[in-house]
């Protein structure tokens, strides 16, 4: 027999990693009482570094994310299933005490749809007190482009960028108000279309302070962490309670390449952003580093 013949087909590895998941998936469960909650969330935006940002954390010896995956996307598309079912996601409390001078565990994950879902602010607010909430924002038009060029690649989107936005207003219409009065109600366009709607920074955020308010919150500028990494990562720590950690790792993750937007379209949209971006300086005490 060949060497190729003899290893396992992509079929049967992905087969066995899916039943690995599964069987790992139901003793988290069966063992949810045992777990903890998170003490913080990475809650967008969506293409902000968030998975970047996400993956650095983690690799501090007093951050535990979730077992099986980063995001659990309880508090936007699965509230339905229960704080039981959401504390199962997570490590077990055992493993977040201090010990041999290590301080308490924080234990947080990132769902970048927390900062846009309309009643995720509400829910976290209600069944994690004291919560600390980290967002990472980013030049909103390069979001728009970064998040369509996702979409695309995941199969939720079928349309040309500016096709796209053309559309936003009509796939969007009523979503937002439907998910507020109905909490068990999904949107696919809210989730997967909201090119221009989740750029503006400043209603979700001010959302977010409402419901949690503004001393557990921490806002980064994604391109400011990713030129220099260091001191941003180190207010991140001082934010979570975390001793100071060198030698962390820091890489771009899910960065996916694409072609130059037009520059006619980038100057409209950076028109249409701009008063979004002045609310969002005003909030946020300092003018974002795409508009210096």
């Amino acid at each position: 027999m060949s060497d190729r013949s003899a290893r396992p087909s992509a079929r049967v590895r992905a087969a066995a990693q899916e039943a690995a998941r599964r069987g790992a998936d139901a003793f988290s469960q069966r063992t949810r009482g045992l777990r903890a909650l998170p003490t913080f969330l990475i809650a967008g935006a969506q293409r902000c570094g968030t998975t970047s940002l996400f993956k650095a954390l983690t690799q501090h010896p007093a951050v535990l994310g979730p077992v099986l995956r980063k995001g659990v996307h309880y508090f936007d598309v699965a509230h339905h299933r229960g704080l039981d079912w959401y504390r199962g996601h997570f490590p077990l409390r055992a493993r977040t005490r201090p010990r041999r001078g290590r301080p308490r565990v924080q234990v947080g994950e990132s769902s970048p749809y927390y900062l846009f879902h309309p009643l995720a602010a509400e829910r976290i607010a209600r069944e994690l007190p004291g919560v600390r909430i980290i967002v990472a924002l980013r030049d909103p038009v390069q979001r728009a482009y970064s998040a369509h060029e996702h979409e695309r690649a995941r199969g939720f989107e079928t349309e040309p960028f500016e096709h796209a936005l053309r559309l936003e207003e009509e796939r969007l219409a009523g979503t937002e108000e439907r998910l507020r009065t109905d909490p068990a109600a999904l949107s696919h366009s809210h989730r997967h279309h909201g090119y221009l709607a989740r750029g503006r920074y400043a209603e979700q955020l001010e959302r977010l302070e409402k419901h949690l308010g503004r001393d557990r919150m921490l806002v980064v500028d994604s391109a400011e962490f990713f030129a220099d990494p260091e001191p941003v990562f180190a207010e991140i720590e001082a934010f979570l309670g975390l001793p100071h950690r060198s030698g962390v790792r820091f890489e771009r993750h899910n960065a996916r390449p694409r072609a130059d937007m037009d520059p006619a379209l980038r100057a409209r949209l950076e028109e249409y952003f701009a008063p979004h971006d002045e609310r969002l300086a005003a909030w946020w005490g300092r003018t974002p580093s795409w508009r210096r």
